[in-house]
């Protein structure tokens, strides 16, 4: 497969980014992802992008388990390969998930191993997925281990995992070599 639109080179990004192009490869073994060249196609957004998920990674009350067990749910819910490169195994064993664990949210029927808070979540996870609305008990559950703060960051998360997993997918934008 090969992206749909052009994966700028270092030579093509913006000369007026080269502080953001740095603070992207701090933390990437110093490369930049292919996400950010592919976004880099239109400036404004690669910016947005970027502040954006660093919030609804780092800033947010939530635990990086919880956050890592979202994202790779997500991931396997809309076949994101991009996104499940980048998180499994590294990033999820470096927040406390195992492989078994990655392995298991493949698939629902395989979500005995989490905890009932897990569940939950990941329950919720799968409505906000598929659809929009999501049932009264359903949320409550979720809502009943977190405060109003922590249901807003979760529910922005999923929402960004998802814009991320439809926009890489759409544009079929090719996977790094080395995550």
């Amino acid at each position: 497969m090969m992206a749909r639109v052009t994966l700028l080179a270092d030579e093509q990004l913006p000369a007026d980014a080269v502080d953001l192009v740095e603070k992207m490869k701090t933390g990437r073994r110093g490369k930049l992802l292919n996400i950010y060249r592919m976004l880099f196609n239109a400036p404004p957004l690669a910016v947005a992008w970027f502040n954006q998920m660093n919030t609804v990674r780092w800033e947010t009350d939530l635990s990086g388990r919880l956050r890592e067990l979202v994202i790779i749910r997500i991931g396997y819910l809309l076949g994101a390969d991009y996104m499940l490169r980048q998180h499994v195994p590294k990033l999820a064993e470096a927040d406390g998930v195992s492989r078994v664990e990655c392995e298991a949210l493949k698939n629902s029927i395989n979500l005995e191993i989490f905890s009932e808070q897990e569940k939950a979540v990941l329950k919720y996870v799968d409505q906000v997925t598929k659809g929009v609305n999501v049932d009264d008990n359903i949320y409550g559950a979720v809502a009943k281990n977190l405060t109003d703060r922590q249901m807003v960051e979760l529910t922005v998360l999923i929402g960004a995992y998802n814009m991320h997993g439809r926009v890489m997918g759409a544009l079929r934008v090719d996977l790094e070599e080395n995550p």
